[in-house]
């Protein structure tokens, strides 16, 4: 393991994860345009992105399972294909049916890639290095977000609808050519932990889904990715350049801070995950809470926030994306390598069906505030103020659902390894004892 040969899967697997991400995300930055396009309103532009991520919410413990039975290199290129056609569908659509059985496509396609390049990951690099790794290769693999802001958008104003949608088709064929020559399941000498029937892989997805640590994992991925993917992937295009009046080089910007952020603040969250793994739900839970704080900042005055507090919001936004991979270290740490397909699915789908859920929820307000159905008129940044608001009860519920797990799960750890897990508030106390207590020691000494 973490040989050259490593190296170029890890590469390889990484641009097919960039390249998803800017298939899943391409919606985000038309929103505007599908309005135009497709004479339709706030909830039918929401419908695109819903069904996308419920498609890729439903199959993602179904390819979990598959992942377990057949390996991760058949999943990727076979996701990659789905997206390339899905993405052609948008291009030559004419209709709104059109398009949704083509984002349908790519939200199927997308489901196969993010799975299965963490599966690669634990097959060709050491243990020690996994946690480290997932946040790399997730943090890197949002560089897709800027190649929709930026390049995408750049060929959409000067080449239009089909040639734009067209091109990001042919990187998804460029993609599945590159995973299907480079990519392998594992090095030589590696244990096949594959299921030998598509039976032992569901029994293992059962086992996976009976230890409190998945179900923590699926409520971490739920609270901390739902925000920022909501805004990213639908709502924050049309926010930022019609809400807030920004133009088409400024908004791209403001999404690609979103990257950027998440990219610094993926290797910290990392190393905190490492450094102190009985502290992970902490970590989350601090990261929601900074996150409620930044979006009450944003939405709370009556007046569009100044492009200063616009650039904090979202840095604190962008958190929540690396954040979510501590999810994904549950199911890791939960559980044995053989099931660790279905585990990260069902986590994975925590994230993504809270997202649908507040996508929905916000195009369905906007729509409810709105005077009109034109854009100036719909997203306006009064509607906005009311329709981001929707989240808080949501992520609540999702937060409390995690609280839940945590007791669960310490619960387990004590009984079954003895280890004893107490409230980050009396640790902090203790140690804080601790060193007065060494402190004044010294002194005396």
């Amino acid at each position: 393991m973490d040989s050259r040969r490593a190296i170029v899967v890890l590469v390889v697997a990484c641009l097919a994860y960039v390249v998803a991400i800017l298939q899943r995300t391409s919606v985000g930055v038309v929103g505007v345009e599908a309005t135009t396009r497709f004479s339709i309103d706030a909830t039918a532009v929401s419908s695109l992105a819903v069904l996308q991520l419920g498609v890729y919410a439903i199959l993602q413990i179904p390819v979990g399972v598959l992942i377990d039975r057949f390996g991760p290199r058949v999943l990727i290129a076979a996701g990659a294909i789905a997206m390339a056609l899905g993405q052609a569908a948008v291009a030559l659509a004419s209709d709104l049916g059109i398009a949704v059985v083509g984002r349908v496509l790519v939200g199927a396609g997308d489901a196969m890639t993010f799975l299965s390049v963490l599966r690669l990951l634990g097959a060709w690099f050491s243990p020690p290095r996994l946690p480290q790794l997932q946040q790399w290769v997730g943090t890197l693999g949002q560089s897709g977000q800027l190649l929709s802001a930026v390049p995408f958008v750049a060929l959409l104003g000067l080449a239009g609808w089909t040639t734009a949608f067209l091109s990001a088709a042919s990187l998804s064929l460029l993609a599945a050519a590159l995973v299907t020559a480079a990519v392998r399941d594992a090095p030589a000498d590696h244990v096949d932990e594959r299921a030998l029937t598509l039976r032992i892989a569901l029994a293992r997805l059962s086992d996976a889904l009976r230890r409190p640590g998945t179900r923590l994992g699926f409520w971490a991925h739920a609270v901390t990715q739902s925000s920022p993917t909501m805004f990213v992937l639908l709502w924050g295009y049309p926010f930022l350049s019609v809400g807030l009046g920004y133009g088409p080089g400024l908004t791209g910007a403001l999404l690609g801070l979103i990257v950027v952020a998440g990219a610094a603040a993926g290797p910290a969250i990392g190393l905190l995950s490492a450094r102190f793994p009985l502290r992970r739900s902490s970590i989350v839970l601090g990261i929601v809470a900074a996150t409620a704080v930044a979006w009450a900042a944003l939405l709370l005055p009556e007046s569009p926030p100044p492009l200063p507090a616009v650039i904090l919001f979202l840095t604190v936004l962008a958190v929540g994306g690396p954040g979510s991979l501590i999810g994904f270290d549950f199911a890791r740490t939960f559980n044995p390598t053989a099931s660790h397909g279905a585990a990260t699915g069902f986590v994975n789908v925590g994230g993504f069906v809270t997202t649908v859920v507040l996508v929905l929820a916000v195009g369905l307000a906007l729509d409810a505030v709105s005077s009109g159905t034109a854009p100036s008129e719909l997203y306006a940044w009064q509607n906005w103020r009311l329709a981001f608001a929707v989240q808080y009860p949501l992520i609540g519920i999702a937060v409390a659902g995690l609280i839940v797990a945590r007791r669960r799960t310490r619960r387990r750890l004590e009984e079954e390894e003895g280890i004893a897990v107490a409230p980050l508030w009396t640790a902090i106390i203790a140690r804080w004892r601790r060193g007065r207590r060494g402190i004044g020691g010294g002194g005396q000494g």
